[in-house]
């Protein structure tokens, strides 16, 4: 749950501000996103190992590029 509390001559342009940087911080919109709508058990394994894949390559091309 957000929640942002008001200091002394705060706007509430820069309150909102805050709450949005915390509403994004918190992973809020992709939690509901995928809760939305039913995955497979199969689904969700093969998005995870594909996600893993994609990282594991990130890494090697970001190791080989430093050196």
């Amino acid at each position: 749950m957000v929640v942002v509390i008001k200091q002394k001559g705060e706007s509430k342009e820069t309150l909102f501000r805050k709450f949005t940087r915390a509403f994004i911080d918190e992973d809020i919109v992709t939690t509901v996103r995928n809760k939305l709508f039913y995955k497979k058990p199969s689904l969700v394994r093969k998005e995870r190992e594909k996600d893993r894949i994609q990282r594991k390559l990130k890494n090697i091309k970001n190791k080989v590029t430093i050196k």
